[in-house]
């Protein structure tokens, strides 16, 4: 696993039509149900995953959008060095976006909250995750956070076509943790 940054996240309780009682909340890397921050793109302080390198970083741009982040929680992130090409259905190698540098601090302190597959269509930022996105949670076991439970259970549910026609990939496995800094 690579290490591939921090968010803040305003993490949303399941809604009523995510079909999977068991989930709490969503922890996804998507930001389609559970937000980040903000619109951090526009700062360009983000690295080559799309996430920052440091809390620090996230602090800076709340500061400067007049953002209280005590609602937010602070996600770190490590992501799986191949993307699963469900088309051709094969592992590939990807980088992290070369126009921006990536130096990721390693928390002190982080709790493996689970992992989820992603959809990266575009190759840059995260898009969508199958599970909490598309309701996937509902056939597939998933933990109170909307997460797997291993890296080996997301790579064989991809293998294993669960998440072919979901959204177009390729995907990539996160590993989402939850931390202080």
């Amino acid at each position: 696993m690579i290490d591939a940054g921090y968010m803040a996240r305003k993490i949303s309780s399941r809604p009523d039509w995510i079909e999977a009682p068991g989930v709490v909340d969503i922890c996804s890397v998507s930001y389609c149900i559970s937000e980040a921050f903000c619109d951090y793109i526009q700062h360009w302080k983000h690295n080559g995953y799309w996430f920052f390198d440091s809390p620090s970083l996230i602090r800076e741009i709340a500061s400067a959008e007049f953002l209280d982040l005590s609602a937010y929680r602070l996600l770190y992130y490590q992501v799986y060095q191949l993307q699963f090409d469900e088309e051709r259905r094969v592992w590939q190698p990807f980088d992290p976006d070369p126009a921006f540098t990536t130096k990721v601090e390693v928390p002190a302190r982080k709790q493996l909250l689970g992992f989820d597959v992603v959809s990266f269509d575009a190759q840059t930022t995260p898009e969508c995750s199958p599970l909490s996105c598309n309701n996937l949670a509902a056939s597939i076991d998933v933990n109170e956070h909307c997460l797997l439970p291993s890296l080996e259970t997301a790579k064989q549910l991809l293998e294993n076509g669960a998440f072919t026609d979901s959204e177009p990939g390729p995907f990539r496995v996160f590993g989402v943790w939850s931390c202080g800094d």
